[in-house]
């Protein structure tokens, strides 16, 4: 080891030539790579966000595109069963609209509504026949301009409210964005959507905007190119409403969502979900409701400068570079590793010294525990057979222990594990009932040496007079803390042969054992009693920390 230190002295390393340079070097080349991750986990992050809006676009589009066209699927019903009616009344109308069991999904509109085809000549009579039935404050409004030869006013619109009669008797062909919708949707044929509108239902000309999805009612006849219009089964939404029925506003995750109107003005707003936070980073994504064009904007919240990931890798790309500069700082100290390898090479000698002394207190311990033991068992003995029987199993459990405390290298051992090495050769036997319950408690050496010696001798004295020498008796052995430091084990024999209090069991060296030996080993009374039903015995044994039985190294 000296020729080593000095020829380390005589031949120094490469990166003590360099003390300063070589750990500012390590630090930036760290701090370097960690800048690199953190780069990469913002791209990848800036990756994943903008995947994430584009999949949340595409989803609440396919939310308003499918609720689109299950109003589609309800209007193309109501038209194909009002095309077969000479005359669409309230009752049918009503009773129809309550067929398809719609109360509360009207799948974001404001209900369904039939305007009918009326020329000018024939208001009046048709006037004076709503306000006989229902609608007695019926009137088509506003007034037809002069040379319009026909009107389609509002006849019914369900569900009934008070919200829903402001449109009834309104002309719908009398405002240029609903009839530019209803001329399209004649010539097609097909569900058609206006664009930006103004609800007759909101009550005033400034409300906020809507618009309506119409479906045409020709008259049936042999030839479809002289079939006649009767009217349109329509359908009113309010944006704001619409939009927020038709997306899960929980799964947005903080992102705001607006639906404009594209027409030849440009885009105009209809409905917004606010973002939790303005970020400007959106997603636009054109979808079609009802053959009209309208635009989505999705817009991703607001994030942090850093996401976590990356505070925590500058954070640790810090710390692992400073670590280093510190690591190569003290590699660059030769004295400081001559003095580490020295201290090692003492505190080894030291452990060996303590191990030495520690390995023959302990055999000491041993032996003369085995000497109270041939001492007590000879004074017993009445023959030399069972003199050799009672040493054999004893010291055969004192070694069962002794196994379980090497297995643990002389540390802790759970009672569980000393109770079941002792009571082994009895668990086996399927007529015999033992119940070994507690929680999980370890003790130190000794007391595992003195616990097993007291659960032998118990189990003994149950094979031979107790509970395990029948088929029906139980032995039941418990423990619980008592307190901080102290455990509680209780023995307890039930089923076995009955003891008669006046003649108890002759009190051999078992007994003698546990009351005086093993009391005396765990510092605590023993309590044993020979009941009626069976043996109680309750044992209170010390649970010391682990500090207060290890071995003390580098006392020296």
């Amino acid at each position: 080891m000296e020729k080593l230190l000095a020829q380390k002295k005589l031949n120094p390393r490469w990166y003590e030539r360099f003390p300063r340079g070589l750990p500012i070097g390590i630090f930036s080349l760290t701090m370097a790579v960690a800048l690199l991750s953190v780069f990469a986990i913002e791209n990848a992050e800036d990756s994943r966000q903008t995947a994430q809006i584009a999949q949340t676009a595409q989803a609440v589009a396919s939310g308003l595109e499918r609720r689109s066209n299950a109003n589609a699927a309800y209007l193309r019903s109501s038209a194909a069963l009002f095309a077969t009616q000479q005359m669409v009344e309230a009752p049918l109308f009503r009773t129809f609209i309550k067929q398809l069991h719609l109360d509360g999904r009207y799948v974001g509109s404001d209900g369904i509504g039939w305007t009918m085809k009326i020329y000018r000549d024939d208001i009046p009579t048709v006037e004076a026949i709503m306000r006989s039935g229902a609608a007695p404050q019926f009137a088509v409004r506003p007034t037809p301009e002069p040379g319009r030869p026909f009107v389609l006013p509002v006849m019914f619109l369900e569900p009934d409210s008070v919200r829903n009669r402001r449109a009834i008797g309104f002309d719908m062909y009398s405002e240029s964005v609903r009839r530019a919708a209803m001329k399209a949707a004649e010539r097609s044929g097909q569900p058609t959507a206006t664009g930006h509108v103004v609800l007759q239902q909101e009550g005033r000309p400034d409300g906020p905007p809507g618009f309506l999805v119409f479906m045409p009612v020709y008259s049936l006849g042999a030839d479809e190119s002289a079939r006649k219009l009767r009217g349109f089964v329509y359908s009113p939404f309010n944006a704001q409403r619409f939009l927020e029925s038709s997306i899960d506003t929980g799964h947005l995750d903080g992102a705001g969502v607006r639906l404009y109107d594209l027409d030849t003005r440009g885009q105009t707003l209809l409905a917004e979900v606010s973002p939790a936070q303005v970020s400007g980073q959106v997603n636009r994504r054109p979808i079609d409701i009802a053959g009209h064009r309208f635009l989505l904007e999705i817009e991703a919240p607001a994030t942090p400068l850093f996401t976590t990931m990356s505070v925590m890798t500058l954070l640790f790309g810090l710390l692992v570079a400073t670590l280093l500069l510190v690591l190569a700082r003290i590699l660059t100290e030769q004295a400081a590793e001559d003095r580490i390898a020295l201290a090692w090479f003492e505190q080894q000698s030291s452990i060996r010294n303590s191990l030495t002394r520690e390995l023959n207190h302990r055999v000491k311990n041993t032996l003369a525990n085995v000497l109270s033991i041939i001492s007590l068992t000879r004074r017993r003995a009445t023959s030399l057979p069972e003199f050799a029987d009672s040493l054999e199993g004893r010291i055969r459990a004192l070694s069962a222990t002794h196994d379980l405390l090497t297995r643990s290298d002389w540390g802790t051992t759970p009672i569980s594990l000393v109770i079941r090495a002792e009571l082994a050769p009895y668990a086996q036997d399927e007529h015999r009932h033992l119940v070994i319950e507690g929680p999980e408690v370890d003790l130190a050496p000794n007391d595992a040496l003195s616990l097993g010696l007291a659960i032998h001798e118990l189990a003994t004295n149950a094979a031979k007079y107790g509970a395990l020498s029948v088929e029906n008796g139980r032995v039941f052995v418990e423990w619980e803390m008592a307190g901080e430091d102290l455990a509680r084990i209780e023995w307890l024999e039930r089923g076995g042969p009955l003891i008669d209090p006046e003649q108890q069991r002759k009190r051999g060296f078992g007994t003698e054992l546990i009351e005086k030996i093993v009391a005396h080993e765990l510092r605590h009374p023993v309590d044993l009693r020979f009941e009626p039903e069976g043996v109680r015995c309750v044992l209170l044994i010390p649970v010391r920390r682990r500090s207060d039985f290890t071995m003390r190294q580098g006392r020296s």
